[in-house]
């Protein structure tokens, strides 16, 4: 009988799975959680890489934003190109090349946003699969 309820709770529970897509003209990333959401978009015309972080909370306004990937091959990136968007739920870093950002959430465990004094973990697992995906995107669609 617990066995039964275990079932169907953790089969009601969201799936939270990192998921590569296309909208036909953009290449999507996609991952949610309980905390927020993450979003990367590669727009080929560009080219431009953006992330948008997106949580129930607003983000605090501060001078720098700071993106720390703990596992096998951490780092840390910062930047002060961020862009506050829907009373600062959510925030977007645009720039034409996302090496470091792909790099970290392929190769990691864990990531954690920094701004301010505030902080949002968001979880790696089953990202790997999904990045590299995302990495071979043309606008066709994904393979």
């Amino acid at each position: 009988m617990r066995l039964i309820l275990t079932f169907l709770f953790l089969a009601a529970m969201p799936a939270h799975a990192w998921q590569a897509t296309t909208d036909g003209r953009l290449c999507v990333l996609t991952h949610s959680e309980a905390q927020g959401d993450v979003r990367l978009t590669y727009d080929p015309a560009g080219p431009a890489y953006s992330i948008t972080l997106r949580r129930p909370a607003p983000w605090p306004d501060a001078p720098v934003l700071a993106l720390r990937f703990d596992g096998p091959r951490g780092l840390t990136i910062t930047t002060d190109r961020h862009v506050m968007a829907d009373a600062n739920t959510s925030l977007t870093v645009t720039d034409r090349g996302f090496g470091n950002v792909l790099n970290g959430l392929e190769f990691n465990d864990e990531a954690t946003a920094l701004i301010g004094d505030q902080t949002t973990r968001f979880s790696l697992k089953g990202a790997a699969p999904e990045v590299r995906i995302f990495r071979d995107c043309t606008v066709a669609g994904l393979v």
